[in-house]
């Protein structure tokens, strides 16, 4: 009966839209949604109700909308108030907050997710990330967000959304080989359909352009060619079929560096929730999940050629033995990541493999969420069975968001979000980290970045953290653009993950080694227990501030030696709140969040 009611209401909604279509159209359109109603009905009625039990993929196009639910709510002066900005370096990783004001503070009571980076191949301290920016979290509606960074991410210049005051989502950032960037925002036209327009900064500049209408439907991506080859600056979207405003049709491409964008095209296996990448001699794949597979994977080889109709080969089904899914309490209202490929551009033996990655709900388990990786080595005609890259014992925890990129020189970049020290609370996630470069053969230990938050904090009348990260690599490590709740809100960072810390695979510079550092239970209503672990002899400081960056309490201060330390730290004179924890070893530091109940 569901299946009937969808088709109707988005009959309907065509019917409304078209004026031009006549009678004799519309009964036949009427006719063949009749017919199919009726064939899908007849097949759910043969279908064993064992098969349907089973976790597997459904077509959920339907299930993922953005739409206008409040209005514009903005964040009035007399309620404009701010915090300290929170960032944290150690030896592995460096982050720091992206969305701030003019004087580098966070602003309170606003948020932002669905970050997207994008930096300049031609000045590495260019860097730019875009997010779905809302200015007051009594009200979900959202604006194209964007900051800039000259200094290769150590500080962030955040001007007013694009199209300030307009309803703007799903955020794609790419760049082209000359450093030009290019935004990718989801938007309504007066007809109430999901359109894109595409905006873009030259010659190494601040401001974007007007934008320039690319077609377009919601969940769209967007990569551009850089391999120097016929399609060389190309630029190539495509969307979910089902809100796109050139249905059937979702994909398009400009061969003008994004002046023009062509009339849609079909992709075969029909994507969605997914990524296109561009291969090193400018063939461009596609990925994305689909009804009852894990996810399919459609190359095009003309699409290069600005001459050529673009078209598509067969769709190959990949195997990540679980389900793309989303809506569930650690994400209530969002996705658990998306689909994501990329190729091995290097000149190394990887050169031309493709790979698939995604958090999936595992078929052969229990677990909710596992980041699962697969590999084709002849152009993605088939498919290696897949790996689990997450290594925690539990079958009960979310590894989430799950994103993968790959570096110039063949390295294999992967990061998701991880329950696995929720504790108390199965929400509770932090950045985790594994790297390949042995083209997927194996993996470095899963790393923990961040310090451990609780994503449902700071919703913006939306019970989600969007749907998706972005991270792009070079050779030194991956720039990564992320979301999180450390400081109590939802907020958008730039995080790079040095790769100079390795020596080898499983091997780390014992100079740079880095020291443990958290606290459980948290959050605490009175005690809490502080536990790490410093590699050598050194003096060790704990200092706790408040969210205001105030000193409040001095834990320890004195010379310590190698090993694993624990203290508790009784908070009994302090007010409930959030508040920050910064342990000091030598030259090494890092810093937790500390919430405190009653």
């Amino acid at each position: 009966m569901s299946f009937l009611c969808f088709f109707v209401v988005t009959t309907k909604k065509k019917f409304i839209i078209s004026n031009q279509i006549n009678q004799n159209t519309i009964l036949m359109n009427l006719l063949s949604a009749s017919f199919t109603t009726l064939m899908l009905m007849a097949l759910l009625t043969i279908i064993p109700s064992s098969l349907v039990a089973q976790k597997q993929n459904t077509d959920k196009r339907y299930m993922h909308k953005e739409v206008i639910d409040d209005p514009y709510l903005p964040m009035l002066p007399k309620d404009y108030q701010t915090s300290p900005a929170y960032s944290s370096r150690s030896s592995i990783f460096f982050t720091t907050q992206v969305n701030v004001n003019e004087d580098g503070e966070n602003i309170l009571f606003d948020a932002a997710n669905e970050p997207s980076i994008a930096f300049d191949p031609t000045n590495p301290d260019r860097i730019v990330i875009g997010w779905r920016q809302f200015d007051n979290v009594a009200s979900n509606f959202r604006q194209a967000g964007y900051g800039y960074s000259t200094d290769a991410g150590l500080t962030w210049t955040s001007p007013e959304p694009i199209d300030a005051g307009v309803f703007r989502s799903d955020p794609v950032l790419e760049y082209d080989e000359n450093g030009n960037f290019y935004y990718n925002s989801l938007t309504y036209n007066q007809y109430g359909d999901f359109i894109t327009d595409i905006y873009r900064i030259e010659d190494g500049g601040v401001v974007w352009d007007n934008g320039t209408y690319a077609f377009g439907g919601d969940k769209q991506w967007m990569q551009i060619d850089r391999t120097g080859g016929i399609g060389n600056g190309n630029i190539y979207a495509f969307w979910t079929s089902y809100y796109s405003i050139c249905n059937p049709d979702f994909f398009t491409r400009s061969i003008d560096e994004g002046d023009t964008y062509e009339d849609c095209v079909e992709i075969l296996g029909n994507p969605y929730w997914g990524t296109v990448t561009v291969g090193p001699d400018g063939e461009v794949y596609t990925v994305g999940t689909t009804s009852n597979i894990s996810a399919v994977v459609i190359k095009s080889t003309s699409a290069k050629d600005p001459d050529a109709t673009v078209t598509w080969e067969e769709p190959t089904y990949v195997d990540l033995d679980g389900a793309l899914t989303g809506w569930t309490n650690v994400n209530p209202a969002g996705l658990l990541g998306q689909a994501w490929i990329d190729v091995d551009r290097s000149e190394g033996p990887g050169r031309g493999n493709v790979y698939v990655l995604a958090s999936v709900d595992r078929y052969s388990s229990s677990d909710p969420g596992d980041v699962m990786f697969a590999r084709s080595t002849d152009g993605g005609l088939t498919w290696e069975a897949p790996i689990r890259i997450n290594t925690d014992s539990s079958p009960y925890n979310y590894q989430w968001f799950g994103t993968m990129s790959v570096a110039p020189n063949g390295r294999i970049d992967v990061i998701w979000l991880d329950t696995r020290e929720g504790n108390t609370n199965p929400y509770i996630s932090a950045l985790y980290y594994s790297y390949s470069d042995d083209q997927g053969d194996t993996w470095s230990a899963n790393e923990k970045l961040s310090e451990s938050f609780n994503p449902h904090l700071g919703w913006p009348n939306q019970n989600k953290m969007g749907d998706y990260f972005d991270m792009v690599s070079d050779n030194n490590g991956a720039h990564l653009a992320w979301a999180n709740t450390i400081n109590g809100e939802q907020d958008v960072y730039y995080g790079f993950i040095s790769q100079s810390w390795y020596v080898g695979i499983g091997d780390k510079n014992e100079d740079d080694k880095l020291f443990s550092f958290i606290n459980y239970p948290n959050p605490f209503s009175i005690k809490t227990t502080l536990r790490y672990e410093i590699d050598k002899s050194s003096l060790v400081n704990i200092t706790v501030y408040d969210i205001y960056g105030n000193k409040v309490i001095v834990v320890t201060d004195e010379m310590q030696a190698a090993g694993i330390h624990n203290i508790v730290f009784n908070a009994n004179e302090l007010a409930k709140g959030i508040y920050f924890c910064k342990l000091t070893a030598g030259a090494k530091s890092e810093t937790i969040k500390l919430t405190m109940i009653n």
